[in-house]
């Protein structure tokens, strides 16, 4: 079943990029940026997108979007591929992928099966490299994993966010530490553990942060992704939606003897996000 993100119509789409589109990384864009203003997005729905889960990535474009579920498709053949996506986009003419791509059952389809079956024109984008280093979602995922956020930012050339709902606390923060707000997220694959310097959206204004995530190894050891908003207080209720974006990693998570010793790091912490917010950069 073709599913739209957008109220452009069918009939109007001439040319069309077709992806996964995991990051809506730079590699993306390149392919986004020959799409006309007669085309639009499809997504090949995975479900392992987790940089970019859902929804979220038509967020990044103002490019119509359209999806496929992959379990609809993935025991077509590359002949019955084309001609479900002909009879879906009648007027296509155009299709626009990367030098990779393939389809049909088994991904046994080739670019070259693309030209031979699809009767319009086939633009293929080559590789796209970044300081001589091919750009992919898997090596952005790596990189995420390893917590080198600048480099995740560089790669995706915007900062990477998640976004969840508050829920409640332990209320240890509030009382004997520094007030945070408690987030569940799910699909989103998270960074390394640690402490980040990190931008908050609540209800579309940006509030400077830093955020723990991880396993509470000086308190109960429970897994929490928790925020502190640097000189200012809201009262939440717990569901309302919350967005971080990470700009940079601080430190390792790490065990304290005692809450003493962990207050004192997270004033550390918070002292140097407020520099770094205030550095001229």
């Amino acid at each position: 079943m073709l599913k739209s993100f957008s109220t452009f119509k069918r009939e109007c789409v001439y040319n069309i990029t077709i992806g996964n589109f995991d990051g809506m990384h730079l590699a993306h864009q390149e392919l986004f940026n020959r799409v006309r203003k007669d085309g639009a997005i499809l997504f090949i729905e995975s479900g392992k997108s987790n940089l970019t889960p859902n929804e979220t990535r038509v967020k990044y474009t103002d490019i119509p979007c359209f999806s496929y579920d992959l379990e609809d498709i993935k025991n077509l053949s590359c002949i019955e591929f084309i001609s479900k996506l002909q009879k879906d986009f009648k007027n296509l003419k155009k299709i626009i992928v990367g030098y990779d791509f393939k389809f049909g059952k088994n991904r046994s389809c080739s670019l070259e099966d693309l030209k031979e079956i699809f009767k319009g024109e086939v633009e293929i984008v080559n590789e796209i490299k970044l300081d001589d280093i091919s750009i992919h979602s898997s090596l952005i995922r790596t990189l995420l994993e390893n917590g080198n956020i600048m480099a995740v930012t560089k790669f995706l050339n915007r900062e990477y966010k998640i976004s969840g709902k508050k829920i409640k606390g332990q209320g240890i923060g509030k009382k004997e530490l520094f007030p945070t707000i408690n987030i569940e997220t799910k699909n989103y694959l998270l960074p390394k553990s640690g402490v980040y310097i990190t931008n908050t959206k609540i209800k579309n204004r940006i509030y400077k942060s830093i955020t723990f995530l991880g396993h509470r190894t000086t308190l109960d050891g429970k897994f929490a992704i928790e925020t502190h908003l640097i000189d200012t207080h809201l009262e939440l209720n717990n569901g309302e939606v919350v967005g971080i974006i990470f700009l940079k990693r601080v430190r390792e998570n790490a065990k304290f003897k005692d809450l003493q010793k962990l207050k004192e790091q997270i004033e550390s912490d918070i002292n140097g996000a407020r520099e770094f917010f205030n550095s001229p950069n």
